[in-house]
């Protein structure tokens, strides 16, 4: 059955090193980019409490009924199935980073999607370090955002964490990204981080990237929102147009048995058709990233990567 094929690993490590002459100096909000949607959810906790954000009945049934509650929401909140490193082996250029405070787990940053991870902020991230270094040509995105109960202070040593890890591979937000530039200095990683404060204090750091999203289960309407936002005009910079399916509680009670892979599986036909058709570019109805569930199980970042080169 299709829902249990085996990932599609590896092939695309280096697709940025291989892009033609021509594209070298376009910015890269220019070009078409992969990227996974909840990135870290592969490593959802199912022991853990839900998020403090969440709504008040969702957190009064996980404090009365943990049993039932937590291995729903692992079910409905997982997108991805592995590692920042094995992503980037796939093609996936942006990463949409959820980041939070667990209860009780003193000064470490774990991320979260309904349910907290089990993997901290600094495990992921140094594992992309690791990656980057093997692969020096290769420009990510990482977008930080949602910060579920951080204070100011978790914030500064978040920030001073990212500044150290990546130090001079970060490209300032003074600048233009294109290929070309980013290699000539060296230059791998863009930081999104959703925060004023820390934008204020630290310029290496870029606002928060538009992202495209028609929180709906059912793919066409998905095709039909995307479609009816670039009649309106693609934002200036980076911006993110999300192939993610969204189910609500209605949803998972008339869909008991499914969870989100057999949703988003059934669906990525039709999504990945409509992606096949699009192209990158400054113009006002063209795609730029490209965010996706499970993009190990198709050839999304094979098919995003290569409307750079059709």
């Amino acid at each position: 059955m299709e829902d249990e094929r085996r990932p599609v690993l590896g092939g695309n490590s280096d697709w940025m090193s291989r892009l033609p002459e021509e594209l070298l100096d376009v910015p890269l909000w220019n070009l078409a980019l992969p990227g996974s949607h909840d990135t870290m959810s592969f490593c959802l906790d199912i022991s853990s409490p839900v998020l403090r954000s969440e709504s008040f009945i969702l957190r009064l049934t996980d404090l009365l009924f943990p049993c039932c509650t937590r291995p729903c929401v692992y079910r409905w909140a997982t997108t991805q199935q592995s590692i920042l490193a094995d992503q980037s082996d796939l093609g996936v250029r942006f990463f949409d980073l959820r980041i939070a405070k667990k209860p009780s787990s003193g000064s470490n940053l774990f991320f979260a999607h309904g349910i907290y991870t089990l993997m901290t902020v600094k495990e992921a991230l140094k594992d992309l370090a690791t990656w980057l270094e093997a692969h020096p040509k290769e420009i990510v995105i990482i977008s930080c955002s949602h910060f579920d109960s951080m204070t100011n202070e978790d914030h500064v040593h978040l920030v001073e964490f990212i500044l150290i890890l990546f130090n001079l591979k970060l490209c300032s937000s003074k600048n233009v990204p294109t290929l070309r530039s980013c290699w000539s200095r060296g230059q791998q990683v863009i930081i999104s981080y959703e925060n004023e404060a820390m934008l204020l204090e630290h310029p290496e750091l870029w606002k928060a990237i538009p992202y495209w999203y028609a929180d709906s289960p059912n793919p066409k309407k998905v095709i039909s929102y995307l479609e009816t936002q670039k009649l309106k005009g693609r934002p200036d910079g980076f911006y993110v147009s999300g192939l993610n399916l969204t189910e609500d509680a209605s949803y998972v009670a008339l869909h008991p048995c499914q969870t989100m892979r057999k949703m988003t599986t059934k669906a990525l036909p039709l999504l990945l058709h409509w992606t096949e058709a699009q192209r990158p570019g400054p113009e006002p109805d063209r795609i730029n990233i490209v965010c996706c569930d499970f993009v190990n199980v198709s050839e999304f970042c094979s098919i995003v990567s290569g409307l750079n080169t059709n």
